[in-house]
């Protein structure tokens, strides 16, 4: 008899994804067979890259990585992460830990996520030393404002993230203009 492959999502937005997502990824791959990265369409969130873009950037960071012979895929969603999970029939979700103040929000979400389904267990990965400050959101405000990103992000998304920021800048002068011609 055939043993079953163990498959866990990691779901996120990934706007943009930084080395501690990555670092995460790295090592749930030491956990299950076959991990989906789920990329959440989540537009509540305004993401500074649509989904099509960070799916591409996910997977070109993924190209590099050791994945210990896991296969690891990238998928967008936009439905809840526990149909998501069914519909990918995951046994496992994967969160990353940050810091304390992660757990609080992310032990509810694991409560809510059983009730729904309790046949889907949630695994918690602590992030590495190196990584627990990294979010995407400090990276964008740092990169926005000029701040050096590269210990955060891998150069290709650093590069991303400039050209990205270089548009807002060029399209905010532009809009400047526009208002000051106005009488």
């Amino acid at each position: 008899m055939a043993a079953r492959k163990r498959i866990g999502v990691y779901p996120g937005t990934f706007d943009p994804i930084t080395n501690g997502h990555l670092d995460i990824i790295q090592r749930a791959t030491k956990v299950v067979d076959h991990l989906i990265v789920g990329v959440a369409r989540n537009a509540g969130k305004g993401p500074l890259f649509s989904t099509d873009e960070r799916v591409e950037m996910v997977r070109d960071e993924l190209e590099a990585m050791n994945t210990h012979g896991t296969t690891v895929e990238v998928r967008a969603f936009d439905t809840l992460l526990m149909h998501f999970a069914v519909d990918m029939k995951a046994a496992v979700i994967i969160r990353g830990l940050r810091a304390v103040s992660d757990f609080e929000y992310e032990f509810q979400m694991a409560g809510m996520n059983h009730r729904l389904n309790p046949q889907i267990e949630t695994v918690f990965l602590m992030a590495s030393d190196r990584h627990q400050f990294i979010s995407s959101r400090f990276v964008k405000e740092i990169g926005r404002l000029g701040g050096d990103i590269g210990h955060f992000v891998s150069k290709r998304v650093a590069e991303r993230l400039a050209d990205r920021f270089a548009v807002e800048r060029s399209n905010g002068d532009q809009s400047r203009r526009v208002q000051t011609l106005k009488p």
